[in-house]
């Protein structure tokens, strides 16, 4: 099988950029986490071990798979879905055919929800829903890719209001004149799984959703679910689409297949397009790494404008906090260098500012200018340190820390997404009927 068509291809130069900025994040994330380690089993730092893992957990580890995968794992369809970090993920079996104004009409007739995105509004709502004991029906899936890219949406069905168990399916849009295996046409792929319960991921530590087993009772509750609520809705079978197997999923999860292939064909459901989305992708969608990078480099900006301010006020005020922060660059009379450092300060907050807007608009190159300001100061943060744990202060760990994180949120798989795609145009795909 061919390599899966990608529907933009960036410059070779921006790929090797991209390859870069991953590989140092991994470093400096694999530094920044033995710094938190000698400083956590200090006395009285117990609360850095729980950070240590936090960071580990959720950052380096995620970091370190999405490389090694993405060397040895294959480019091209295999039957799975990956996860965001380039882990073997759910099988796909469920094939469409359809407009997505159909699909979505068939699901929701079927009493599925549609799932929200997963962003901070959603985030903000999971803590909230899971203090109160509250039912959250929408609540997000974790992300799987295909076809280089996250689910385009997905849904779900909530067991009894619990937050642990639930049916659901992803989405993913077929491109442009890509086929199945054995020359089989479908305008969409989808992967339904059931979380029976919340647990730790086998391969990442994390706190996640742990799938039932038998995949193919999830597969055939979604077909008979749609068939049930809209006669109109069709249903052929590939057979042994692949072999059956028994394997794990890139949470650790035991997966059973026999590796029959649905394809629910809802071409023939009447819709009015109005009413309904008519093309949702993924990839144009504002990421929350995107957002998160945006927002330090804004925060960023805002502290060196209260800080030029101080400086031309009462600048004795701005040395004794240097002081208090034990910093190297205090001095008693600040008043000398008021100038240039005022300057430094204004221009670096304009710098920053600009970055910021220009990365939630969707700017690949001011997002690749940000990781390059904070692998500078991460570089000059470690160099100043002699890469010595006991040269680093405590009040030194956030600062790297932050521009660490912005590194690893910038590069993540999601906001190069959105930066190389934002402003492309949309590619759509057209309903191909059986003749």
């Amino acid at each position: 099988m061919g390599r899966t068509p990608r529907l933009f291809r960036r410059t070779s130069v921006m790929d090797a950029l991209d390859g870069m900025f991953l590989a140092f994040s991994a470093v400096a994330a694999g530094w920044f986490a033995y710094l938190l380690l000698v400083d956590g089993v200090r006395p009285g730092q117990t609360l850095l071990l729980v950070v240590f893992w936090v960071f580990v957990a959720y950052l380096l580890l995620p970091r370190l798979h999405r490389i090694f995968t993405h060397i040895y794992l294959p480019d091209y369809f295999i039957g799975q879905a990956r996860t965001s970090d380039g882990r073997i993920g759910d099988p796909v079996n469920l094939a469409w055919r359809g407009r997505e104004a159909q699909l979505h009409k068939v699901m929701s007739t079927a009493e599925w929800v549609r799932a929200d995105d997963l962003d901070f509004r959603a985030g903000r709502r999971i803590v909230t829903s899971t203090l109160s004991r509250r039912s959250y029906p929408e609540a997000p899936v974790s992300p799987l890719v295909l076809f280089d890219r996250q689910q385009d949406f997905a849904y779900e069905r909530e067991v009894a209001g619990s937050p642990s168990r639930r049916h659901h399916v992803r989405f993913w849009r077929c491109p442009e004149g890509w086929m199945l295996p054995g020359g089989f046409a479908v305008d969409w792929l989808a992967a339904a799984t059931y979380d029976r319960r919340v647990g730790l991921s086998t391969f990442t530590l994390q706190v996640t959703h742990k799938i039932d087993a038998h995949v193919d009772v999830e597969r055939d509750f979604v077909v008979s679910s749609v068939t049930r609520a809209v006669p109109a809705v069709d249903v052929s079978v590939i057979d042994h689409f692949s072999s059956g197997y028994h394997s794990r999923n890139g949470g650790g999860d035991v997966v059973e297949t026999d590796g029959d292939l649905p394809v629910v064909d809802v071409s023939r459901v009447e819709v009015v397009d109005q009413d309904l989305p008519t093309h949702t992708d993924s990839r144009r969608r504002l990421p929350a790494p995107t957002v998160f990078g945006a927002g330090v480099a804004a925060a960023r900006s805002i502290s060196y404008v209260v800080l030029f301010v101080l400086l031309l006020v009462s600048p004795a005020s701005v040395s004794a906090g240097l002081d208090l922060l034990g910093t190297d660059i205090a001095t008693r009379d600040v008043r000398g260098v008021v100038l240039p450092v005022s300057t430094v300060l204004a221009v670096s907050g304009l710098v920053d500012l600009a970055l910021a807007v220009g990365v939630l608009r969707g700017s690949n190159t001011a997002r690749l200018l940000l990781m390059s300001i904070c692998v500078v100061v991460t570089i000059v943060a470690f160099l100043g340190a002699d890469g010595r744990p006991d040269q680093f202060a405590l009040t030194h760990l956030p600062t790297v820390g932050v521009n660490i994180l912005v590194i690893l949120a910038l590069s993540s798989h999601r906001a190069r997404d959105f930066a190389t795609h934002a402003r492309q145009p949309t590619v759509t795909t057209r309903t191909r009927l059986p003749a």
